[in-house]
């Protein structure tokens, strides 16, 4: 089953029940008015869901109307909780190495995870937001899950049952933003403005066989200013599972349903090497920090620059027949200037 949020209808949307092809839609009020409440009352409301988009995918649904991601806000335009993971300990690593720390041999039994601002995340389409390009805005395309009610202490094997939905996410970083923050002790906050979600969220058996042991086995696409940037894939490399992410989360409290995961930045290490961009017959990367970083470890200093106003990053998965399964999320940087005018 596949789920959007339009951008009307208040501040939490309208849910639709979207067409496994992302070509038509249908409102579903007398089910579920939002996303959040479908997730409140899921075993109740998911059957009722799946009968719509049934019809959808066979052509019978009385209302449908063609469904468009730019009238989408993220699936959730706000959560009960975004915590972000860092499950791909390559993007750990190269990180780390860059500016000669080792790694610790924890962060591959224990996982790094940070809470998001999640009251107001941004649609996939709309634009990345700074007032300044000194900040070093850099796009992090990662996955994330939706989950029902977690309880306290809950297992992995009990977080792989509570999962509802899966969806993309480009987890905005402000690089230049992070030591400072970081040197003061407390964590992210500042560097990490708003996240974009992609326009579906799906139930993980629209993934087929590429949904196992708790990740996803496809290539996540990256494309910066109509080139390919990354594709590696995000079953690769992945230390920490999801259901263990969100036993993670849940050691010390429960989880509300709508909770959002995140998997941290998809990266995969190939033949030895910490990565290689698809120019030189790599896999490339899912952030700009990642390639600047491996610059600095093979040269001695970065070249490649952080997102300049203008620049546009686009980010999508398809399945093994090329039929994209979530939407695209593509932003823009625009100053803060600019926004404020059009506002």
């Amino acid at each position: 089953m596949k789920l959007a949020t339009l951008k009307h209808g208040g501040r939490d949307g309208t849910l639709v029940v979207v067409s496994r092809d992302l070509a038509r839609c249908q409102t579903v009020g007398g089910i579920a008015k939002t996303l959040q409440a479908a997730l409140d009352d899921w075993d109740t409301v998911a059957p009722e869901l799946e009968l719509v988009y049934d019809m959808l995918n066979h052509g019978h649904a009385r209302h449908a109307i063609p469904f468009d991601p730019a009238h989408c806000h993220s699936p959730l335009p706000r959560a009960y909780q975004w915590a972000d993971g860092s499950a791909y300990i390559n993007h750990v690593e190269l990180v780390r190495k860059a500016r000669g720390a080792e790694l610790p041999a924890s962060f591959h039994t224990d996982p790094l995870m940070y809470q998001g601002g999640s009251d107001s995340f941004v649609g996939p389409r709309d634009a990345i937001v700074a007032a300044s390009e000194d900040w070093g805005i850099d796009f992090e395309a990662e996955v994330a899950v939706v989950t029902g009610d977690v309880p306290m202490g809950a297992t992995p094997d009990d977080c792989a049952r509570a999962i509802r939905l899966v969806m993309l996410v480009n987890d905005v970083s402000l690089r230049n933003l992070i030591p400072n923050e970081l040197a003061k002790g407390f964590g992210f906050f500042q560097s990490k403005p708003a996240s974009a979600f992609s326009p579906v969220a799906v139930t993980p058996d629209e993934l087929g066989a590429a949904w196992r042991d708790g990740r996803v086995h496809l290539p996540l696409q990256v494309t910066l200013n109509g080139q390919a940037f990354g594709r590696p894939n995000a079953g690769v490399d992945m230390t920490f599972n999801f259901p263990r992410l969100v036993a993670h989360v849940a050691v010390t409290r429960e989880l509300e349903a709508g909770s959002i995961i995140g998997s941290g930045t998809v990266s995969n290490k190939q033949d030895g090497l910490f990565g290689s961009s698809i120019a030189n017959g790599g896999v490339g990367y899912c952030c700009l920090a990642e390639v600047r970083m491996y610059e600095t470890i093979e040269t001695g200093a970065p070249k490649t620059p952080f997102m300049r106003f203008g620049d546009r990053v686009r980010i999508e998965m398809t399945n093994e027949r090329g039929e994209d399964i979530f939407g695209t999320i593509d932003q823009q940087v625009v100053p803060l200037a600019c926004r404020t005018a059009v506002d």
